[in-house]
């Protein structure tokens, strides 16, 4: 067992038992043109998380790890898409509207799909996902627990809303969870301090927070 210095106390990393988990790093959300910035938000805040997520998951594939890919978004027909959800915010652009990258948030889509730069290689699970959590309608804690994790190195976006729903959902079942700060974006500079500083609050109540750079080096240990 290695242990990477922690945010708010070391956190005891026991590699065969830890899963890499990448929530929804997608087109839509990434790339210019894409809905997250038909919106107006700066996908550069995001794209700011590329380089050192996939340095990480280089590491987690090479220690032979469990990595699992999350995508958010509805069946072509949206019969999984709540009402309330659809129209929320009032958008121009709803979800399951024609978009830049095709029908918004809607799976088979271009703009649904995830990234170049981390797409999922064989055998690595990918949780398409309803809601913001990653395991609200979902197999992920049956993946998991099937394959003995216990222990969840988070990464994605957006910070303050499917990373923190996620790591709340896993903490209530059991998971010891550390989200990577520099591999976590949100289109709110804001938004990512509060959010990282919740998952630490009170002696860790969600979690730890780490950079990658300690990850890695707890994945290249001898000892994990």
């Amino acid at each position: 067992m290695s242990v990477i210095s922690a945010d708010p106390y070391p956190f005891d990393f026991a590699g065969p038992h830890a899963a890499l988990l990448i929530i929804d790093m997608q087109r839509d959300f990434l790339e210019p043109g894409g809905f997250g910035s038909s919106l107006g938000n700066d996908v550069s805040l995001l794209r700011q998380t590329i380089e050192p997520t996939m340095r990480l998951l280089a590491a987690f594939r090479r220690a032979g790890l469990l990595v699992i890919h999350t995508r958010e978004g509805h069946r072509p027909d949206l019969s999984d898409l709540p009402a309330a959800k659809k129209r929320r915010g009032h958008a121009k652009l709803a979800i399951g509207d024609a978009g830049p990258m095709g029908r918004v948030l809607v799976r088979g889509e271009p703009g649904h799909d995830i990234i170049p730069e981390l797409y999922p290689i064989a055998g690595e699970p990918v949780i398409d996902k309803p809601g913001k959590g990653a395991f609200h309608a979902t197999d992920l804690d049956a993946i998991l627990k099937n394959r003995g994790v216990e222990q969840l190195i988070v990464c994605g976006v957006t910070t303050e809303v499917c990373v923190n729903t996620s790591v709340r959902e896993a903490n209530d079942r059991g998971y010891d969870c550390l989200v990577v700060s520099d591999c976590v974006g949100s289109y709110f500079p804001e938004f990512q301090t509060m959010g990282l500083r919740m998952i630490a609050a009170q002696g860790g109540i969600f979690g730890w927070v780490a950079p990658s750079d300690a990850v890695i080096a707890a994945l290249e240990s001898n000892q994990v």
